[in-house]
Parts: C-alpha cells; sequence; structure tokens
C-alpha cells in the first residue's frame, strides 16, 4: 500500500499546494483513496462527501493556475467532528435520535474554512453527543486506534483524532468538553488544541455543555496547528460567548522561541495513579525544556482534585437541560409507538438516546431539581470559581503548565466501559482547563515498551494560545515524536 500524502508534515503539504508541485485535487483523491482503504479497520470517517470535496478541490486549482488569491488553508483537505453542522449533509452526534438530521446552515467554523480554501472532506465519529472518553459510546459503531486496533483512540472526538493519525487526512476538527480534543491526541500521538473559551465560535456545534464546548483543531504537526487556529479563530456575533478581541498570527509567531521560558510544575499532576511509563516521558520532556533554557517553578492546583466531581454536575446539569430540546416533535427522531404526547416524548428519548446520555441527562436532572440544586450544582459553580483562581495564581509565576494529558496510554476496546467511574478519571488532567476557560494542548512526547503514544499537556492562560503555540514548538523542534507514524498500515 503506497503511503498517504496525508502522512507528511501539514508545513510540507502547505507549501507543496502554494508552489504547484502538487494540486488540491492531488491531494483529496489520495485522501480518499487512503480513507477507502483504511477506514474499514479504524472506523474514523462516518461519512465522506467525495464528490463536494472533488469539485471544491478543482474550484482551488482553477484560481491558483489562473493567478487568483489562495486563501490561508490552501486546499488541504479536513475532517470534521460529527457534532459540527454541515449544511445538506447528515450531522448526526453519533446519536439514533439524529440519524437522519441534514441542518439548513453551517457552522461557523465550517464557513471559514471554505472562505480559507480548505475542503471539508467527511464527518468524524464520536461518543454520542460528545459524551464519553472512547468513541465506544457511538451509536453506528467504535472507533479504533490507529497505533493498537485493538484499543480506543480516546473520545470524544476519537474519529477526528484516528483519522490523523491514521494519515487519512492532514488536518481535522473536534470538540473539546472536558478533554474531548487533547486526550484522544494523546491516545493517538498527535497534536490536539483546545482554544479559550471564546476564541472559536461555538455556533454550529451540537452542544452537550455550553460553558465548557469549545472546538479546535488536530494535526500531525503545530505548524498545522496553527494554521487551522488561525483559520477558525474569531469573533462571530452569531455567538454569544464568542470573545470580540483581535486574532493573533499564530503562523508568524510560532517559530519564535519564548525567551526565559517558565514551567509549572503542579504536584498535583503527578499523584497516585499515574502510569510509570507516562510520567517517565513527562520527565524526559522537562528536561529537553531545561536543555531550552526553561526556568521550572513549583506551582500549586489545591483545587484540581475536585475537578471530576465538579466537572460531572456542572457538564451533566448542562446537557439536561441543552438535550431536552430533542423530544421526537420538532427535529430527529420520533417513537413510532403511538400513545399520547407525554409516552411520544419519553418513547422517542428512549429509542433515541444511548445508554452514557441517559446515564448523564438523570444525573443533570438530579443535580437541578428542586431541594437539590444548592447542594450540588451551585456548589459546583462555587467549586468551579475555585479552580479558576488556582490557576490565574499559577501564572503569575509562570507562563505554561506542564504535566501529563492523560494518566496511562490508549486502553483496551471494552476494558472500561462497564466502569464509568474508571473511563471518567481519565480526563482527570483535562478537565480543570474547560472548567477554567482556558488554553490547553497535547503534544506527543514519546512512547511505551509496547509502542503506544503518550501525550504531554501543556496549558496557558485565557488567550495565551500563541505563547502556548511557542512553547509546544520549541519541544517539536528538537524532539523526533510528530515525525512517527503508526505502522499498522504500512
Amino acid at each position: 500500500m503506497s503511503s498517504p500524502l496525508a502522512e507528511r508534515p501539514v508545513r510540507e503539504l502547505k507549501g507543496l499546494l502554494d508552489s504547484g508541485a502538487i494540486t488540491s485535487e492531488t491531494l483529496v483523491i489520495d485522501c480518499l483513496v487512503h480513507i477507502s482503504q483504511r477506514n474499514p479497520a479504524i472506523h474514523a470517517f462516518l461519512r465522506v462527501n467525495p464528490e463536494a470535496a472533488l469539485a471544491q478541490a478543482k474550484a482551488i486549482d482553477l484560481k491558483r493556475k489562473t493567478g487568483q488569491a489562495i486563501g490561508l488553508l490552501s486546499g488541504i483537505p479536513i475532517a470534521l467532528k460529527d457534532n459540527i453542522c454541515t449544511k445538506g449533509l447528515t450531522t448526526t452526534c453519533s446519536s439514533k435520535i439524529l440519524e437522519h438530521f441534514i441542518p439548513p446552515y453551517n457552522a461557523t467554523v465550517v464557513e471559514k474554512i471554505i472562505s480559507a480554501d480548505g475542503i471539508p472532506i467527511g464527518k468524524t465519529n464520536l461518543d454520542e453527543f460528545a459524551m464519553g472518553s472512547s468513541t465506544e459510546n457511538s451509536a453506528f459503531g467504535s472507533t479504533r486506534n490507529p497505533w493498537d486496533l485493538d484499543r480506543i483512540p480516546g473520545g470524544s472526538s476519537g474519529g477526528s483524532a484516528a483519522a490523523v493519525a491514521g494519515s487519512l487526512v492532514p488536518l481535522a476538527l473536534g470538540s473539546d468538553t472536558g478533554g474531548s480534543i487533547r486526550q484522544p491526541a494523546s491516545f493517538c500521538g498527535i497534536n490536539g488544541l483546545k482554544p479559550s473559551y471564546g476564541r472559536v465560535s461555538r455556533y454550529g456545534l451540537v452542544a452537550f455543555s455550553s460553558s465548557l464546548d469549545q472546538i479546535g483543531p488536530f494535526s500531525n504537526d503545530l505548524f498545522g496547528t496553527a494554521l487551522l487556529l488561525q483559520a477558525i479563530a474569531g469573533h462571530d456575533s452569531k455567538d454569544t460567548t464568542s470573545i470580540n478581541q483581535s486574532v493573533p498570527t499564530y503562523l508568524e509567531e510560532l517559530d519564535q522561541p519564548i525567551p526565559s521560558l517558565r514551567i509549572g510544575i503542579a504536584k498535583e499532576f503527578f499523584a497516585t495513579g499515574l502510569d510509570s511509563e507516562v510520567e517517565k516521558a513527562i520527565q524526559d520532556a522537562l528536561m529537553v525544556f531545561k536543555s531550552l533554557g526553561a526556568k521550572v517553578v513549583d506551582v500549586s492546583l489545591p483545587h484540581s482534585p475536585h475537578a471530576i466531581a465538579t466537572y460531572y454536575l456542572v457538564a451533566t446539569a448542562e446537557a439536561s437541560s441543552n438535550l431536552a430540546r430533542f423530544d421526537g416533535m420538532h427535529y430527529g427522531h420520533r417513537s413510532k409507538e403511538k400513545s399520547s404526547l407525554i409516552d411520544t416524548y419519553c418513547n422517542s428519548r428512549g429509542e433515541g438516546f444511548g445508554p452514557e446520555v441517559k446515564r448523564r441527562i438523570m444525573l443533570g436532572t438530579y443535580a437541578l431539581s428542586s431541594g437539590y440544586i444548592d447542594a450540588y450544582y451551585a456548589k459546583a459553580l462555587g467549586v468551579r470559581r475555585l479552580i479558576l483562581n488556582d490557576f490565574n495564581n499559577a501564572f503569575e509565576t509562570c507562563d505554561v503548565i506542564i504535566g501529563p494529558t492523560a494518566p496511562t496510554a490508549a486502553f483496551k476496546w471494552g476494558e472500561k466501559s462497564s466502569d464509568p467511574l474508571a473511563m471518567y478519571l481519565s480526563d482527570i488532567y483535562t478537565i480543570g482547563c474547560n472548567l477554567a476557560g482556558i488554553a490547553g494542548i497535547s503534544i506527543p512526547c514519546g512512547f511505551t515498551t509496547k509502542g503506544l503514544p503518550i501525550g504531554l499537556q501543556l496549558q496557558s492562560a485565557s488567550l495565551t494560545e500563541s505563547k502556548l503555540l511557542r512553547a509546544a514548538r520549541m519541544f517539536e523542534n528538537i524532539t523526533p515524536w510528530h515525525t512517527k507514524r503508526s505502522p499498522t498500515f504500512s
């Protein structure tokens, strides 16, 4: 089997496209061929839109041939997580309740990608309504990790991560509510960025937890991460939580090392439960930063042990509210059982939602119920504020905080599916970033003795993605981990 162009770094692909060495049509065809060959084993894509992708590629090539200006994304194919609305193309959230839903509009990020001459090539699998950490909770089948097909790719954006890690596409979008970009990026050995809350528009993202959700990029190099973030970031009047601030020039600043970089190490990220091989890889990464002249400072995030409990109150409460709209009446699945109005509601939701979604709706409804809202939800909001204060205090003495993205490497398919609490703990290091609304990224930093990728997480203050990317690039520039590709299909 020939090596796909998508195995090449995005920086190289963009150079080849901009110079005319390859055409966008050639790149799209190459991706489509390898999707057809590899997707049956990985199940990263739920659906592909080859006709539209090829038509857009030909139009971009014609613009280039006739000397017209080409957008930032240069005709690169991009996969979209299937909770991002696409006009005229089914958007299911990997749920039976939306199995046949075709949005009448594009999400803002999709419009921005098209305007920048990027090519949406298809929709990727996810845990239903983005609720999960393994992409095993999809109504349309599980996704497998390209590094080991017996293991999960992480979640909930496992389809997007697997699509990039399996070299089906060079770039993808996911969404991150509690680690759903960074954790699968770690498990799949690629880069995954969660932007600050409000940096990227959520208009057209099917809501899970509105105060936590954020769209972000996957890429096989940090140039690609910065490129796609540059294309999708910015204020959007259609999203009232979108921050009205200018977007930095991420690409121009990417290769500028940060002088006197201060790295924060939080002892809370190195507690019981951290796999020894993961810890060693993080410590080795820390030595790399020290060799670059970085100063290491100790910081404390004392309320981080409460992040899991806080998250699963805030997120489930908001999910209960957001998913109330799926009632079998307005759109989506409606039960064929002929019964009363209330029974139609109950049957439609019972048939349409999977077990994990039902679990979280029930948890959230309970937390918001009369007599319990103050004891649970309101108290969680108070702890959320304390978690934000911890990060703000830490960033007074450091530029970035580094630590593991996940406590282990990718686990085997089915290993934790019967133990929800064990599954929830796989996001223990990523959840605080969402609760605080700050920026976070996972970059590859090594492998276990079984050949499984390990991710290094860097976090920085809100709206400091440029600093985050520059610090990560310092590491990438002198390490080989981002160049490694899965041997599964070689």
